[in-house]
């Protein structure tokens, strides 16, 4: 009798607390509110690059600059192969001066460090928008390489920034952090060429 009672007084204790005294609306979902939360979130907050973006140990930080640096340059050459726009064949030759300086640069920096400079390679991601680029017809690679480019030099920012705050390296962090300022130029300059007709 005593088990009866006692379940019974268990059952009317959490029929209770599921109660709030306000019957004007059911009781709210908290996985509908969280997803209504980030969905009102997200907009306005991106997503945090993933670590492997930002490394902080100098091999990876190499390997990364270095793929980013050949990417930069492969794709401007295969735009100013089919391009008609002297803008953006103007901006193509640019990136590939000065990642091409950016590579020497960071070269030199390892070097200095005692550390070996692998050939770079290009990750998937890059190897794909390479040969998105190339596939473009002449009527559609300036779109697609301006965007190609928004994404890389996005990349490239996070990398250098992060790598130039807490890297392992002083000599690699000296050189992010003079190249941080070229890759933000180069962000103004694919500002300024989207806004053209």
């Amino acid at each position: 009798m005593k088990i009866f009672l006692m379940l019974g007084a268990s059952a009317l204790l959490l029929a209770g607390c599921g109660e709030s005294g306000d019957t004007s609306a059911p009781p709210a979902d908290s996985a509908t509110d969280t997803a209504a939360t980030d969905t009102a979130v997200a907009p306005t907050a991106p997503p945090q690059a993933a670590t492997p973006a930002t490394p902080t140990d100098a091999p990876t930080y190499i390997a990364k600059a270095g793929a980013g640096d050949m990417w930069e340059i492969e794709s401007s050459k295969a735009l100013l192969a089919k391009s008609g726009n002297a803008e953006v064949k103007k901006f193509a030759q640019m990136m590939i001066d000065q990642h091409g300086q950016s590579t020497a640069k960071i070269k030199a920096a390892a070097t200095g460090a005692k550390i070996e400079v692998p050939a770079p390679k290009l990750d998937p991601d890059q190897q794909r928008m390479l040969d998105e680029i190339k596939q473009a017809d002449a009527a559609g690679i300036d779109a697609v390489y301006l965007r190609h480019q928004r994404a890389a030099h996005d990349a490239a920012l996070a990398l250098h920034k992060a790598y130039g705050e807490g890297g392992d390296t002083e000599s690699l962090k000296k050189a992010a952090n003079e190249i941080v300022p070229v890759v933000e130029t180069h962000r103004s300059h694919l500002d300024k060429l989207g806004t053209q007709p």
